[in-house]
Parts: structure tokens; sequence; C-alpha cells
């Protein structure tokens, strides 16, 4: 019986890595889980039954009643509503008209486009579909590869899951109780970093390979009228979003979930100027973001019952122990770390992962010194946006890649899944790379928060 006891986390753990396998919609797995292991735990007096009654306050009081999440229905909303009032349809067209006929120009728009488009809503899968029907067909139209094309779409669409407001930084910041609005300014840099280094290797690969992204002739006379208005426009109107929420946090005006709600009306206030919000609009925006939001709360709630139940019967105190019994040295499990989300990266998404890994990891990191390379009270912001760098990979790797299914579904017959898995390559190589770079230089994440925050 002692045995079971001490090998209980382990076996709980297990469970819920087979269970994820079976196909199961993730909360259920979450859920029948916590339940079988509540049962186990209070007929081994590993948990007492007040314990067991405690949950659901311990999941109205950490999740629903839970301020900061707030944020992520306002981030959701404003980012479908950004889109379904063609607001950034319009700033894409623009970029488009702007960088033709420079070497990979359309490429280049589509991921100036994803990096603006991030920094406006912090959601994926919108902006993936959205750039797949607008840029797919006109790249290829135009000589582009196939491969350059889809591997430029997918990870310019995926720039959401960094750069603030990130809904991915949102309940990391909640998982790890950090300041979020810290986290999304050490987001910040390391997100531009990675949209700057797509945008160089498409210019170099562009120019050493012309075939794979051939220049497109200039704009007519006729074309060219009335271009730099339409693109002060186009312009003006995302920008305006980015400063009221992204402005408002870095200049201390308002908190994350404040500068949600900012932005959200921004969002309805710009859709109303170019005449394109009425009820059906909003009606579209509600829905899309009330469905995508019981999605992620559904987990989460699931989530927080798993970890309730895996902390009680020792998970924690498990997971530090065989972290420190592999005897690797700081720097070692770091790796490990970095390796395990990868790996996982291959079979879930970031919800499964941060909601799921994040919390059973950070005991471990929070024991962690590394030294002069990164200060012990900053070692925690740098380590979340690590996580989230890597976690954008779960969005391109096959076979479970969401972003991969969004642009397959979304082009139809234009390209083949295998096109669209030998586009991915390069930026996958690109993102690792960049991991690696701020594991090498930790204060591009650590700069931009002691300017801003002191």
């Amino acid at each position: 019986m002692e045995i079971l006891i001490e090998i209980l986390p382990a076996l709980m753990f297990l469970a819920l890595i087979l269970g994820l396998f079976t196909g199961l919609p993730v909360p259920v797995v979450l859920g029948g889980v916590t339940v079988v292991f509540g049962a186990i735990a209070v007929g081994l007096s590993e948990m007492r039954l007040i314990q067991a009654s405690l949950l659901p306050n311990r999941i109205f009081g950490g999740s629903i009643e839970n301020p900061v999440l707030v944020a992520a229905p306002m981030f959701i909303f404003m980012g479908v509503l950004l889109e379904k009032s063609r607001i950034a349809e319009d700033l894409l067209i623009t970029l488009q008209k702007l960088l033709r006929v420079v070497p990979g120009g359309l490429a280049l728009a589509v991921t100036l486009m994803g990096t603006i488009l991030a920094a406006a809503t912090g959601i994926i899968g919108a902006s993936v579909v959205m750039l797949t029907v607008l840029a797919i067909p006109t790249m290829l139209k135009r000589g582009y590869s196939p491969e350059l094309a889809t591997g430029t779409v997918a990870s310019a669409g995926t720039l959401g899951i960094l750069i603030p407001p990130s809904v991915m930084l949102v309940f990391m910041g909640d998982i790890l109780t950090i300041n979020l609005a810290k986290l999304f300014v050490a987001a910040l840099i390391p997100g531009l970093v990675l949209a700057g280094v797509y945008m160089l290797y498409i210019l170099v690969s562009s120019a050493l390979r012309p075939e794979r992204a051939p220049a497109a002739p200039p704009l007519s006379e006729e074309e060219k009228a009335g271009l730099w208005r339409e693109a002060a426009v186009s312009f003006a109107l995302p920008f305006t979003l980015v400063v009221a929420v992204l402005g408002s946090i870095l200049g201390g005006f308002a908190t994350p979930t404040e500068a949600a709600g900012v932005g959200a009306f921004a969002a309805l206030l710009l859709g109303a100027l170019r005449r394109r919000l009425n009820l059906t609009v909003l009606g579209e925006a509600m829905d899309g973001s009330i469905r995508t939001l019981a999605m992620l709360f559904f987990i989460f709630v699931t989530a927080t019952g798993f970890a309730y139940v895996f902390r009680i019967i020792g998970g924690e105190q498990f997971i530090v122990e065989a972290a420190r019994s592999l005897d690797m040295g700081d720097w070692g499990i770091l790796a490990m770390l970095m390796l395990m989300v990868f790996a996982l990266g291959f079979f879930f998404d970031w919800v499964e992962i941060t909601l799921i890994m994040l919390p059973i990891v950070a005991p471990i990191v929070q024991l962690m010194d590394l030294g002069d390379h990164v200060a012990r009270a900053d070692l925690i912001y740098w380590f979340a946006v690590l996580m989230a760098v890597n976690l954008q990979t779960s969005f391109l790797t096959p076979p479970f890649g969401f972003a991969l299914f969004f642009l397959k579904g979304a082009a139809g017959n234009l390209v083949t899944i295998t096109q669209i898995y030998r586009g991915i390559v390069p930026f996958v190589i690109l993102q690792l790379m960049v991991l690696a770079l701020l594991v090498w230089q930790p204060w591009l994440v650590l700069w931009l928060p002691d300017q801003v925050l002191r």
C-alpha cells in the first residue's frame, strides 16, 4: 500500500498522457482522471473528504472568478471583430501593393501583416485562415514556390501566440502567478526578433533563388492613384488598436485586463468608422468569441481540478525529487524541459501543454539557480518566454500542427499537405534558433521590462 501511495502521482500523470492519446476531448480526459484519482486518494486516505469538497470552490475562485482571466474573452472578441470587419484584410492588400516589386515582397507583406495582426489581436486560427484566403492564391498565381508560400503564411499567422496581447500569455501569467504586464513586455522583443528573422530568411532566400519568389511588375499609374491615402488609412486603424492596447500597458495607464477592455471598445469604434459594423458582423464576432472562449475555459476548469488533486497527493514533491534525482544540474534540467515541450508539441497544442505541464514544471523552475546568467527574481519570466517561443512550434510541427490544418482547410486543393510540411521546416528551424538565442542572451527578454516597469 505504501508503494502505491508513493507512485500515485506518477500513475496519475501516466494516466493523463495515455488518456490524451485516446482521441477523447481534452477536458473529458482531464475531468475523468481527476475524478478517478481523487476517489483513489480518498480511499487511500491521501485526500480527506473535506479537501475533495473544496474542489468546486477552488475551480470557481481560481478560474471563473479570476479577474486576470477577464482579459482573455475581450482579446478574443477584439481579434475576431478585427477580422470580421475586414480591417486586417485592407492592410494586407495595401502591403502587397507597396512591396510587390521587392524580391519576396508578397511573402514579406504576409509576415508584416502577421506581426501587426499579432500585436493587435493575439489569436491564431482566424489569422491563419485569413492570411491563407487572401495571400495563398495571389502568391501561387505570381509564381511563388508553394513551400515558401505555405511556410510563410503558417509561421506569420502564429506570431500571435508570442507577441502581446497573446491569449496564451494571459493564461501563462495566471498559472505561474506572475505580473502579466511584465510578461507582456518581456515577450515583445523576442516576438519582434522572431518576426525579423522570418523576414530576413525570406529576403535572403528570395535573393538567392529568385524563381521561388519572383518580383511582380510595378504598379500602373492608375493603380498608384490614391495608394498613399489608402496606405495611411489601412495602417492607421490597426496601429490605433495596437497603441490602445500595448500603449496603455507600456505607459502604465492600464493593467492588461483594463487594456483588453480598451482594445475591445477600440475595435468596435474602428469597425463603425469603416462603416462595416452591423448586427450581422457583431453577432458573428460574439459567436466566434464565445465558442473559442468556451473551449479554453472548459479545459482550464478541468486542468485546475487536475492540478488540485495532483498537488494534494504529493505531485509537486514527486516531480521536484524526480528532477533532482537525474543529477543533470539546472542547465540540464532546463534543456530537458525545453526538449520535452518541443516533443509534446508534435502531438498537442499550446492549450494542453500550458494548462497541464506548466503547473507541474513550475516548482522545478522556481528552485533553479543559473548564477549570474539570469537573476533568480527574473528567472520565471525568462522561462515563461522561452516556453512561449517553444510552444509556437506546436502549431507548425506535424502531424497535429493546428496551423497546418487551418491552412490546408482554407487553401483546399491549391496546395498539398506534403508541400505544407516541407514549407514549414525552415521556419521551425528558425524558431529553434531564436529559442537558442534567447537562452544565450537573456537580456533580449529582460531588458525592456527593466526599462519600462521600474
